[in-house]
């Protein structure tokens, strides 16, 4: 099966001791493309060092994660937005919402998606957005398209901006089946990992089978969010496969047909990295 991993923080400490393993093992049961996120400027640096030391990997993104945003000064923020014009960073963010464990106030949240949101549509590379409410809330989403709206992601603005391409990426979709219909009317793309497996997140079961083909993505989101199978403390790249063969299994597709599908809309959401090889 042809496999993606369009969210993986290879750059995390947790994989500091042993990565070229973590991905020969991710090659090793299909995984053809792996962008590598940031989630602050330190992050976002670390990464774009990391794909130099592996050139297969497909991408990076860097920008300021929502628990960040009260932290992340004028200056650094500069920074964020000299890397973005690196040719080798073909996303912004992650970026996005967190309205459940509320590491930085609201509005300092809202005022980071915002320039994030600028920073994307002055590149033309997608956002990759974060969203989390409270368990049985949906204001963070809520907010989300909002803040999407207004800065015209759905619009001329955003058509003028990504072409043909997803204007963002709903990263380990979360939420209400109408909040990520919401998000399709606007073009967006949708990345699903293990979060889909727990308890509370069963809307997202209903929600995949609404994503047009290329527009789906399937991801890890590891270190985090573990699915079946996976070691909880640490997850993998390789361990996308679980996730890609239970959208397989909600959508009523063959796992070889969904595979490359998954690669194809992969590549239909990020642009390649010239000079960059990459299976496929």
């Amino acid at each position: 099966m042809r496999l993606v991993d369009s969210h993986c923080h290879l750059q995390a400490e947790q994989f500091a001791a042993d990565v070229a393993e973590v991905l020969a093992a991710a090659e090793g049961v299909g995984v053809e493309r792996i962008l590598v996120p940031g989630w602050d400027l330190a992050s976002s640096v670390a990464a774009l060092a990391f794909i130099d030391r592996f050139p297969r990997l497909a991408g990076v993104a860097v920008g300021i994660h929502p628990h960040a945003a009260a932290e992340t000064d004028s200056g650094a923020w500069a920074q964020v937005v000299a890397l973005a014009a690196d040719p080798r960073v073909v996303a912004i963010g992650e970026t996005g919402l967190d309205f459940d464990r509320m590491w930085s106030p609201p509005d300092a949240q809202l005022a980071n998606l915002r320039r994030n949101l600028e920073l994307a549509l002055a590149t033309g590379k997608p956002a990759i957005l974060h969203c989390r409410s409270k368990p049985g809330e949906r204001d963070a989403q809520d907010a989300l398209i909002d803040e999407l709206r207004a800065a015209g992601f759905g619009g001329a603005a955003g058509r003028g901006a990504f072409g043909s391409r997803p204007p963002a990426i709903l990263h380990s979709v979360s939420g209400p089946v109408d909040y990520v219909e919401a998000a399709l009317e606007m073009g967006c793309a949708v990345g699903v990992s293990g979060l889909a497996f727990r308890r509370g997140e069963e809307a997202t079961a209903e929600s995949v089978r609404r994503v047009p083909a290329e527009r789906l993505l399937v991801e890890t989101d590891a270190p985090y969010l573990s699915p079946p199978g996976a070691p909880r403390r640490r997850n993998e790249p390789r361990y996308v496969e679980t996730t890609a063969r239970w959208l397989a299994e909600q959508r009523g597709e063959d796992i070889d047909v969904l595979g490359d599908m998954l690669v194809a809309a992969y590549d239909a959401t990020f642009p390649r990295i010239l000079g960059r090889t990459v299976p496929g």
